[in-house]
């Protein structure tokens, strides 16, 4: 018998979550073996993280694969849909998976007068280039019904004088989104996005999490009074997934506690 957000069938779900050896990504990818789905993680640089989140899914019964993606990096999709596609096949024998979830990311603080065509390029290229032409490739692999979720930020919503190239790049993941929805509706694919507020993790050079001053300025502007958990966005996260949330198509899910509101 399982909970109401428990995601669980008589073949278990596969999520493909990028950029999940660290941060939020991990906290997702181990929030979701919780709850019974395997998984595909990608990682850019440090494989032994993502062998080590791979080991941490096992020990809760679950089974995981890594594979190396640089999302900023568009012409490699090709190469890794083939990779994708044989681990299904090899570790599952399966051609499909049910969860795409676009988390991998960097955030570059700096004002918009100030950024560099380079900055904004790079920044380009990792978040809308990359989940717009990687969603686009892995479409083929993605079963009927299934799920997507782009990640977001609450900074589309309210303003911090800094974070104008990033939220820039983020506001056309969230128009994005919407389009998915529409063009994918006849598959029964439901796509949204998930906006966390200000977390505490290394992102970004963990100053939320390692700023005093900082982390309780957030936390005083917050409604439920204090900053964000790496657990508050992965439940987010499972609850979206999950069959309960079936009729949640093309939205934008804010998890921030109720920031500056």
């Amino acid at each position: 018998m399982t909970t109401s957000t428990t995601i669980q069938s008589a073949a278990p779900k596969i999520a493909l979550i990028t950029g999940a050896s660290r941060g939020l990504g991990k906290n997702m990818a181990l929030q979701l073996a919780k709850q019974g789905v395997d998984l595909i993680l990608t990682y850019q640089h440090n494989a032994d993280d993502a062998a080590a989140v791979v080991a941490e899914v096992a020990q809760l019964g679950r089974k995981a694969v890594a594979l190396q993606l640089d999302v900023g990096q568009s012409q490699q999709f090709g190469d890794f849909a083939a990779a994708v596609q044989q681990q299904l096949q090899q570790q599952w024998q399966r051609s499909r998976f049910d969860f795409l979830v676009n988390n991998a990311g960097i955030g570059i603080h700096v004002p918009m007068i100030e950024t560099s065509v380079e900055q904004f390029d790079l920044l380009m290229n990792i978040h809308v280039k990359g989940p717009f032409f990687l969603t686009q490739q892995l479409l083929p692999l993605l079963a009927r019904g299934g799920r997507i979720v782009n990640v977001s930020t609450g900074l589309t919503r309210f303003a911090i004088p800094g974070y104008g190239a990033y939220a820039t790049m983020k506001g056309a993941v969230e128009t994005m989104t919407k389009y998915w929805a529409k063009e994918l509706g006849e598959r029964g694919i439901r796509v949204n996005v998930l906006a966390p507020g200000a977390i505490e993790t290394d992102f970004g050079g963990g100053a939320v999490r390692d700023n005093a001053g900082i982390n309780q300025f957030i936390a005083s502007q917050t409604a439920l009074g204090r900053v964000g958990q790496p657990d508050d966005i992965g439940g987010a996260l499972a609850l979206l997934l999950s069959d309960q949330a079936g009729w949640i198509n093309a939205q934008r899910i804010e998890a921030s506690g109720g920031m500056f509101l």
